[in-house]
């Protein structure tokens, strides 16, 4: 089967995905011998402000934990290239990577290369060692992985060492080499230390971990953030899977059409993306069913306070 047929099968079933979103599609020529679909949607996705500095982001981008560690695989690369199309021909542009996750910033930054799309991301990595020589290093060496001459957002790594790196982010933000700085975790047990440097730190962004049912996060930690003015990127959306084995077999509810929820995946992104402390989430896949799925849930109307306990109350039903 020639590369070409793939591409072609890959781009039918990311049509039928992309169907309930009233796409109008349109043939493309990228990469002089390769065609992909770029979707034209009707509307622009949900975007939300960074509060330090006004700019917006789209609600719904893209995690690549495990998913992008492909080596140096040709069949893996070209299917996250699909990937990648669709979350750029959507109106995303949110891509969350980092050191710790394989080959994912060299995948990144080989196929934006490749696709001519580094203009169209918002990049997101990490610095995830200790001490501040070797932060730098491991900094620059990110640019380098991910061809890019400055980094959208740079953040601390489940806090390693963040006392440290703090300088430095701060220094490269004024030298113009980042243009944001934050810190993440994806644990209940570092909001603590979360709220701390929210409060002494003034990052422009926090990541985090909260879904529809790990809320840990709704007690102090989104209110805060937003208080603060800082921007709230939600990592683990579907808790690894777990939301999608706690529904498998179990209808969406009727009224979720109300909000133009035809997935359990949008039924579990539109939660998170309807609180207004959030202000994107990043779910992981190198699917591009998966990724027309969830961009999906950036389009359409969003649960008001009623809305987001209803489907609160028929999530704990199940």
């Amino acid at each position: 089967m020639s590369p070409e047929l793939k591409i072609t099968r890959r781009s039918m079933l990311q049509l039928a995905a992309m169907a309930s979103l009233g796409a109008i599609v349109k043939s493309n020529e990228i990469m002089g011998d390769k065609s992909w679909v770029e979707q034209d949607f009707n509307g622009a996705m949900e975007s939300r402000a960074i509060p330090s500095s006004g700019e917006k982001i789209p609600v719904i981008g893209l995690g690549t934990w495990q998913t992008f560690d492909a080596g140096n695989s040709a069949e893996k690369r070209m299917a996250l290239g699909e990937v990648l199309k669709t979350l750029v021909a959507s109106g995303a542009s949110v891509i969350d990577s980092s050191p710790m996750y394989g080959t994912s910033e060299s995948v990144v930054g080989d196929l934006s290369e490749k696709l001519k799309i580094r203009d169209k991301l918002f990049l997101a990595t990490k610095v995830w060692t200790s001490g501040t020589e070797n932060g730098i290093r491991q900094m620059n060496e990110s640019f380098q992985k991910m061809k890019t001459s400055k980094m959208d957002l740079m953040q601390v790594h489940n806090l390693l060492d963040a006392a440290i790196h703090i300088k430095s982010l701060r220094t490269w933000k004024e030298e113009g080499k980042i243009r944001y700085f934050g810190f993440t975790h994806y644990h209940s047990s570092a909001y603590s230390e979360l709220m701390r440097l929210i409060k002494n730190e003034q990052p422009d962004f926090v990541q985090f971990n909260y879904n529809i049912s790990v809320r840990d996060a709704e007690k102090e930690l989104l209110s805060l953030a937003k208080d603060k003015g800082v921007a709230v990127i939600i990592n683990r959306p579907f808790g690894e899977g777990a939301l999608f084995r706690a529904v498998q077999g179990k209808p969406l509810p009727q009224w979720a059409q109300e909000y133009n929820i035809d997935s359990w995946g949008k039924f579990f992104l539109k939660f998170i993306i309807s609180h207004p402390a959030v202000t994107c989430t990043i779910p992981g896949t190198g699917n591009v069913k998966h990724m027309a799925d969830n961009v999906g849930a950036g389009y359409g109307r969003l649960p008001d306070q009623t809305g987001r306990i209803k489907m609160l109350d028929y999530f704990n039903s199940i």
